[in-house]
């Protein structure tokens, strides 16, 4: 039985990581910004609103959802755009001849989204922490939420990089897959003010359970049973991994 090239997927994990902190205007600065940003428009536009049926201000409310939505987005971001830069540049081929198994692989790419995710996370929060009253209740849950989302989106970003021919191709899945679904997961809004019909299309948005459980982690609410949830959860985690280490694998679409 062939032994696992720790050293190798180290240095692989390493150099995803460094490759996304020489950006830090899209992963430190803009995050910051944007939270900013945030701040402005719904805390002082919205005033001290409460959410209907929680007990909770629509600030304090929006602020984990922001925080996770964040996270998916830059977990998916990170592993896209390095397998379609690999592509574009003509690089992936030596990542296939590494002596390097599909799951060291995969759990380095994978792991390094959830670096990426929880850095991007921790300044958003550290920018508006001060101006909210929040807690973290169930801290457990943050961190499994936290990490099972962003190694799903991870996961989903790495088959996107490996589908995707072009920057288009992943431009596309972004913006009618991924901004769609999260957007539409209640960061915005409790699923209880939504008529019956949308709260059963909302409940379909597999994002929705991830929001929802993080949000619950930080409140102690929600619109959800998060430990019911928290099986779909790790299951699709499990699920988009094993999928990542299949198609890494046979090399789908890697040498076209």
């Amino acid at each position: 039985m062939q032994s696992m090239n720790l050293l190798g997927a180290k240095t692989l994990f390493l150099r995803e990581v460094r490759r996304f902190l020489k950006v830090k205007m899209q992963t430190v600065v803009t995050p910051a910004l944007t939270a900013f940003l945030y701040l402005i428009i719904f805390r002082y536009a919205i005033g001290d609103r409460h959410v209907p049926g929680m007990q909770v201000d629509y600030f304090t409310f929006l602020m984990p959802g922001l925080a996770m939505m964040a996270m998916l987005q830059n977990a998916f971001a990170n592993t896209s755009s390095s397998m379609i830069m690999g592509k574009v540049m003509g690089m992936q081929i030596y990542l296939l001849m590494a002596p390097l198994s599909a799951l060291e692989v995969v759990s380095a790419f994978l792991l390094a989204a959830v670096v990426r995710a929880v850095v991007v996370a921790t300044v958003f929060l550290a920018v508006l922490m001060p101006f909210v009253d929040i807690g973290m209740q169930h801290l457990a849950l943050i961190a499994v939420y936290g990490v099972c989302g962003s190694m799903i989106m991870g996961g989903l970003g790495l088959i996107g990089g490996m589908w995707a021919r072009d920057f288009d191709n992943v431009a596309m899945v972004t913006n009618f897959i991924i901004l769609p679904l999260t957007f539409l997961s209640g960061v915005f809004y409790s699923v209880k003010q939504l008529p019956e019909f949308w709260q059963h299309i909302n409940h379909a948005n597999p994002f929705f359970y991830l929001i929802d459980g993080f949000r619950y982690g930080f409140l102690g609410v929600g619109d959800t049973d998060p430990y019911a949830s928290m099986a779909i959860v790790i299951g699709s985690a499990a699920a988009t991994f094993i999928t990542c280490w299949y198609l890494w694998r046979i090399g789908w679409r890697m040498k076209d």
